[in-house]
């Protein structure tokens, strides 16, 4: 297997490598599943009863309930996958990212209108530049 140690060296970033994809394998088909509006409607009725049907962690599973995006990606979830969670919650994408990155909807909409973050700043989580 690859060595892609490099990539957990950047810091606000998770890199969906393929042993990410490996790990949130069940978690990104669970998360698949919701595109079917009775799947939606199961899950809706009872998330745990539903989330017991996936062989996932319960790490993967706890992370679901709690919506901890966050928790989630490290987990191996991808947020193109993830982002059928939230659709299913009547939340936006921007709504989602805003939590991801502890700011307020308005905050992070005006930052992404802004350019995004910016490339300045810590580059590196071992050499803190």
């Amino acid at each position: 297997m690859v060595d892609n140690a490099e990539f957990d060296d950047i810091p606000g970033t998770t890199v969906f490598t393929a042993q990410r994809s490996h790990q949130g394998f069940h978690l990104n088909q669970f998360c698949m599943s919701l595109k079917n509006a009775s799947n939606r409607e199961r899950f809706k009725r009872d998330e745990r009863t539903y989330l017991d049907e996936w062989p996932m962690t319960e790490a993967q599973k706890q992370a679901v309930l709690a919506r901890d995006y966050n928790a989630m990606i490290a987990l191996g979830g991808n947020i193109y996958f993830l982002a059928k969670i939230f659709a299913t919650d009547g939340q936006s994408f921007q709504i989602a990212a805003a939590s991801m990155t502890d700011m307020s909807v308005e905050d992070y909409a005006a930052m992404m209108l802004h350019g995004g973050r910016s490339p300045d700043g810590v580059r590196s989580k071992r050499d803190g530049n």
